[in-house]
C-alpha cells in the first residue's frame, strides 16, 4: 500500500518540523507495508496496523508521524527518490548517531529505535525515534505567556545550549564527528559551495560574502582543535520540545546540521534572533524584552559564557553575519528544490524567496565588523 496525499493542505508558514500533520505529500510517497514488515522485525514492542501522516514543516529531511494502536513513532528520512541530493546534505545517519550518543546526558533527546540505511526498503534511508508529547513553541516573543514564563523557557534554552557545548565527545564515543580544525574555513567553503550549486538568480551579497568572509575569522576562536564542541546547526526556538506544562526541554531536534566545531558559532546562530525582524524572519528584534521578560542578548551571552566558561573572540558581529550567510545558503537551497519540483508548498516558496533579503541583512553585519 502506498502512502500518498490527493489533497495537501498547505501548513502554516510558522510551523516548525514537529508542529501539526497533514497527509503524506504524493511526491514523498512510499510502500507503507514494506515499512511496517521492516519495523516489525526491527523495532522491539512494534505492532500494526500502521497510519502514516507527515508533520507539517521541514524543508529539508521529510519527517512522518507513525501511528499504531499501542503508541506513535517520528520517522525521519531524506527526501524522495526524485529528489537532487547536494554532497553531503540530508545525512540522517549522523542525525541517528549524535541523538543516540546524546541520549542520558544533560542535553535531552529523544530516544533512536532504529536506523535503515538500505534504500530498497522504502526508496530512501531513514530513522524511526522515540514521539515526544509536548509543546513546540515557534513565536519567539511567547505571546499569551507572563513575563516570568517568558523569561524561564528564554534560560533553559540558554541552559540546554550551554550543556550541550560542554559534554565530552570523546567520552561519547564522538570525537570523530567532525573534522579537526579550521571550523570557519571549511564551513564557510562548505555553504558557499552549495549556494553555488542551488543559485537560481544572482544575489550581489552572497557573492560579497563569499570573498569577505574568509578573509576575517577572528583569530583565537575555539574552533575544534582546541575544545571540540558538539554544534547544533539549527539550534532555536521551534526546534526544541517542551513540557506541556513546565519550562522544560524534553528534546532537541533537527540534528543534519550538526558536527564537531567552533561553540560560540553556534550559540551565535541561536542568537540571530534578537537581529532579524519578526515581520521577515522569525526574531524578536525591535520587541520589549523588558516588558516582555526576555533577557536582552547581552544578558543572554553572559549567562551562556557563566554556564560554559567561554570568553567571545574578536568582533560578535562576524559571527551574526556568518550565520546569517549560511541561512541565506540554507533558503537558497531550498528555493532550488522549489525549481525543481521537490519542495513545491506555499511554506518552501516562502522561505527560498527569503535568502535575498537574508544576504542582504549578512552582509550589513559584516559591514559593522571593525577590522
Amino acid at each position: 500500500m502506498a502512502v500518498s496525499d490527493e489533497q495537501q493542505p498547505q501548513p502554516p508558514q510558522d510551523f516548525s518540523a514537529f508542529e501539526g500533520t497533514r497527509p503524506v505529500n504524493e511526491r514523498l510517497c512510499f510502500d507503507a507495508d514494506a515499512l511496517g514488515a521492516w519495523l516489525a522485525s526491527h523495532v522491539d514492542g512494534f505492532e500494526g496496523p500502521l497510519s502514516i501522516e507527515q508533520f507539517a514543516g521541514g524543508q529539508s529531511n521529510p519527517t512522518f508521524k507513525l501511528i499504531t494502536p499501542a503508541r506513535s513513532y517520528v520517522m525521519r528520512s531524506k527526501p524522495g527518490p526524485a529528489a537532487k541530493l547536494l554532497k553531503s546534505a540530508h545525512a540522517i545517519e549522523r542525525e541517528y548517531r549524535v541523538m543516540d550518543a546524546l541520549r542520558g546526558t544533560d542535553v535531552p533527546v529523544a530516544k533512536m529505535f532504529a536506523l535503515c540505511e538500505d534504500e530498497s526498503v522504502i526508496g530512501r534511508a531513514f530513522y524511526v525515534m522515540e514521539f515526544i508529547e509536548g509543546r513546540v513553541l515557534w513565536d519567539q516573543s511567547l505571546p499569551g505567556m507572563t513575563p516570568a514564563e517568558r523569561g524561564a523557557i528564554y534560560d533553559e534554552m540558554n541552559r540546554v545550549i550551554a550543556a550541550l557545548h560542554s559534554v565530552d565527545v570523546g567520552a561519547l564515543g564522538l570525537a570523530d564527528y567532525g573534522k579537526p580544525g579550521n571550523y570557519f574555513e571549511r564551513q564557510i567553503g562548505r555553504w558557499s559551495k552549495q549556494y553555488v550549486a542551488s543559485e537560481t538568480e544572482p544575489i550581489e551579497s552572497m557573492n560579497k560574502l563569499v570573498e569577505w568572509l574568509p578573509k576575517h575569522i577572528p583569530r583565537g576562536s575555539p574552533g575544534v582543535s582546541e575544545r571540540p564542541s558538539i554544534v547544533h546547526g539549527d539550534y532555536r526556538l521551534d526546534n526544541l520540545i517542551f513540557h506541556p506544562t513546565e519550562p522544560r526541554v524534553l528534546a532537541v531536534l533537527d540534528w543534519e546540521l550538526s558536527t564537531l566545531g567552533d561553540p560560540l558559532a553556534d550559540f551565535a546562530y541561536h542568537c540571530m534572533a534578537w537581529h532579524v525582524d519578526p515581520s521577515q524572519f522569525r526574531g524578536i528584534a525591535g520587541l520589549d524584552w523588558a516588558a516582555l521578560g526576555i533577557p536582552d542578548e547581552a544578558a543572554y551571552v553572559e549567562r551562556y559564557c557563566e554556564r560554559t566558561g567561554l570568553t567571545i573572540e574578536g568582533d560578535w558581529n562576524f559571527y551574526l553575519a556568518y550565520n546569517m550567510f549560511r541561512i541565506a545558503a540554507i533558503l537558497q537551497g531550498i528555493m532550488k528544490r522549489v525549481t525543481e519540483g521537490t519542495a513545491s508548498s506555499a511554506q518552501a516558496v516562502d522561505a527560498g524567496r527569503r535568502a535575498k533579503p537574508m544576504a542582504e541583512l549578512a552582509w550589513v553585519y559584516a559591514q559593522k565588523v571593525r577590522v
